[in-house]
C-alpha cells in the first residue's frame, strides 16, 4: 500500500459535500496531499457522468423516432406525473457501479504501477429508492472492495434539499459542481436512506461480501464544506482514522 490509499469512495447524499471535497483536494499541492491526506495524483470515477449520457442518448434516439432504450422522461410519485429522467429498469443504479469497477480495473490493468503514484476516487449517492447503501456496495468488483476506504459526508435529508436547491443551475444539468434533481424527485430517490442499517455490524469497518471496507464519517451539519479552512481541518481528522483502519489491516 506505502503512503498512499489506493481508492477512496466518497457516499453521502446528492449536495451532501462530495464534490466540494474532491475540489478541496485538487487544489492542494500534491506534497501537501500526500502528507496531509495519503492521496496522490487524483482520478474520479464518478457515475454521475455515465448516468446522464444514457439520458443524453435516449433523448436522441427519440428525437429520431427511436424508442428510448434506458430511461423515461417523466416519473411517477404519489399518484403525480411528473417531468424528469428516471431510468426504466432500477438495476441501472446497479449497472453503474459495476460500469466504474470495470473502468477502474481497465485502467489498473494498462498500468501496473497505477497506486504508486494515484488515489481512484470513487464518488456516488444511493437512496433506499434505488436498494440504498446495503443494495448498492455489493456490486463493486472485489478488486475494489479489496483496496476502497469510504468517506461518507453526513448530512440530513433537510440540509441536502437546501443544498440541492441552492446549486441548481438550469443551464448547467449535466454540471458535477452545479446540477441538481427537482424537490420531488429529489424526495423520492434520497429521502430514505440506510447508511445506519449498513454500519450498525461494525464501528469501523462495512461488511460487505467478505470484505472488511474501512469508512470513516464526515460531519456536514451545520455546512463546513463551504469554508476551506473547517472543511481541511476536519478532513484531515476523518482521514486520519481512516487511515489507522486501513493499516491496522496489514
Amino acid at each position: 500500500m506505502g503512503d498512499l490509499f489506493e481508492i477512496i469512495v466518497l457516499n453521502g447524499r446528492p449536495a451532501a459535500g462530495k464534490s466540494e471535497i474532491i475540489d478541496y483536494l485538487q487544489k492542494l499541492s500534491l506534497e501537501e496531499r500526500r502528507e496531509r491526506f495519503h492521496i496522490g495524483e487524483m482520478e474520479e470515477f464518478d457515475d454521475f457522468p455515465i448516468l446522464w449520457e444514457r439520458f443524453e442518448d435516449d433523448d436522441l434516439y427519440e428525437k429520431n423516432g427511436k424508442e428510448r432504450v434506458y430511461s423515461n422522461r417523466e416519473f411517477e410519485y404519489k399518484g403525480e406525473t411528473l417531468p424528469g429522467h428516471t431510468f426504466k429498469d432500477p438495476f441501472f443504479w446497479h449497472f453503474l457501479l459495476q460500469k466504474l469497477s470495470f473502468n477502474y480495473g481497465k485502467r489498473v490493468a494498462q498500468n501496473p504501477d497505477y497506486h504508486k503514484t494515484t488515489t481512484a476516487i470513487f464518488e456516488f449517492a444511493r437512496g433506499t429508492e434505488h436498494g440504498g447503501w446495503v443494495g448498492a456496495y455489493p456490486h463493486l468488483s472485489d478488486e475494489v472492495l479489496r483496496s476502497a476506504n469510504t468517506v461518507y459526508i453526513d448530512v440530513t435529508w433537510e440540509e441536502s434539499l437546501r443544498k440541492n436547491r441552492r446549486r441548481y443551475n438550469p443551464d448547467k444539468p449535466d454540471s458535477i459542481l452545479e446540477h441538481a434533481l427537482e424537490d420531488k424527485k429529489l424526495e423520492m430517490m434520497y429521502q430514505g436512506s440506510d447508511w445506519a442499517e449498513f454500519i450498525s455490524p461494525d464501528p469501523d469497518f462495512l461488511q460487505v461480501r467478505g470484505h472488511k471496507v474501512p469508512y470513516s464519517v464526515f460531519n456536514n451539519m451545520p455546512e463546513i464544506t463551504d469554508q476551506p479552512d473547517k472543511l481541511g481541518a476536519h478532513l484531515e481528522e476523518v482521514i486520519g482514522k481512516l487511515w489507522r483502519e486501513r493499516t491496522s489491516l496489514g
